[in-house]
């Protein structure tokens, strides 16, 4: 099989998420980097493509450049991502989309739900795909939870309780801090800070692996460094469509703890608990039962979990590893719907522009509760 010729927009010198999606879109060989538009500064864009091995003619400038240099082309990228700040995460998208292009594109997908209600209805009429990068949902035992939790072996599910809780932001002297002050500042990060950046990956997993969504929500914001603008710690009581409790702490103000990102299930007939820093091992509770370690690459997992595992069990496996598994189930369903062909069901499991649209407006609908004392608001996603 030939490889689909991939294009980044943003990830560019130094970037560690950029870094991570090119290990990720390059470990499986379905994907080359063909085109770029890689950093603000038009001269440091190109310079850097070319490093990359990126051809001169199409190590980009800048992203508009881009996309016009790639519809002249008969070998256009086959998916573009959109690795840039939020703020422009919708102009792009948007442009890349209404122009055949499929597209995947970090998250926030937007800064508002109308945005991610267009972006939604652009994919929809020009029949392309629009995924948004929740990449931790490629981890292998993340897909084992779903899974199992889709088969009924935890029964009725009565509560998920998800966590995004590190201590990135409790330096108050970070406030000139280029790449901490951009998070509190409206006009960049919009409606939210932590909430929005960290949170909204928590928030993701819980509707993942419980395939739910978020019915109604009571939130409570808070600002304790001094001087911001916006909320550094968050604590939302959510309840889901069929019926689970949920809770969701997000915090940059956890002092010794590094990354943070748990998420625990717990239904009629057992409860998991994972943690993003420890991602080869998931905590299993059988009801009446002691607590069992299940191995990620270990024998008796899902056939979701075997699919996503790429290491021998005991290995370490990780962040780039989990964005691969994303950009495996993108090409592999690229590739089939260009041979009018049915792509393999559990290659459909990456988020979509809906999670995004949905994740936004449950962060939009969070800040409207901790403006009124937490009240809680009801979201239907279809209004």
């Amino acid at each position: 099989m030939n490889k689909l010729n991939w294009g980044m927009i943003g990830g560019g010198e130094g970037s560690q998420i950029g870094l991570a999606h090119r290990i990720g879109a390059g470990l499986d060989g379905k994907f080359q980097l063909a085109a770029g538009a890689l950093d603000i500064v038009p001269e440091k864009s190109r310079a850097y493509g070319v490093q990359l091995g990126i051809d001169k003619e199409r190590a980009y400038g800048n992203w508009k450049e881009m996309l016009a240099g790639e519809l002249k082309r008969s070998d256009r990228v086959d998916l573009v991502t959109v690795a840039t700040p939020n703020e422009t995460h919708f102009e792009i998208t948007k442009a890349f989309l209404e122009n055949g292009f499929d597209v995947l594109c970090e998250k926030p997908m937007t800064m508002n739900p109308e945005e991610g209600k267009s972006i939604v209805e652009i994919a929809k009429k020009q029949n392309r795909i629009c995924a948004v990068n929740y990449g931790y949902t490629g981890y292998p035992l993340v897909r084992h939870m779903r899974a199992a939790v889709k088969r009924g072996d935890l029964g009725k599910i009565r509560v998920v309780h998800a966590e995004f809780a590190g201590g990135f932001f409790a330096d108050a002297a970070d406030a000139n801090n280029p790449r901490v002050r951009w998070r509190f500042d409206p006009k960049q990060a919009g409606v939210s800070a932590v909430t929005g950046d960290a949170g909204i990956h928590a928030l993701h997993m819980a509707c993942f692996v419980t395939a739910q969504e978020v019915s109604s929500l009571s939130a409570d914001f808070a600002t304790c460094v001094e001087g911001r603008t916006l909320e550094d710690d968050s604590l939302i009581a959510f309840r889901m469509t069929e019926g689970t409790v949920g809770r969701l702490w997000t915090s940059g103000l956890a002092i010794g703890r590094t990354h943070g990102l748990t998420i625990q299930v717990f239904g009629e007939k057992g409860g998991f608990r994972w943690q993003q820093e420890h991602p080869n091992q998931l905590f299993w509770t059988p009801l009446g039962h002691a607590t069992q370690i299940l191995e990620r690459g270990g024998a008796g997992l899902s056939a979701e979990a075997d699919r996503a595992s790429r290491v021998t069990v005991g290995h370490a496996e990780g962040m780039p590893l989990a964005f691969a598994n994303i950009y495996r189930d993108l090409g592999e369903v690229i590739q089939a719907k260009r041979e009018g062909l049915k792509a393999d069901p559990l290659a459909e499991e990456y988020p979509t522009a809906e999670d995004g649209f949905r994740s936004i407006a449950v962060i939009f609908a969070a800040v409207e509760s901790a403006k009124h004392d937490s009240k809680w608001v009801e979201l239907n996603f279809d209004e």
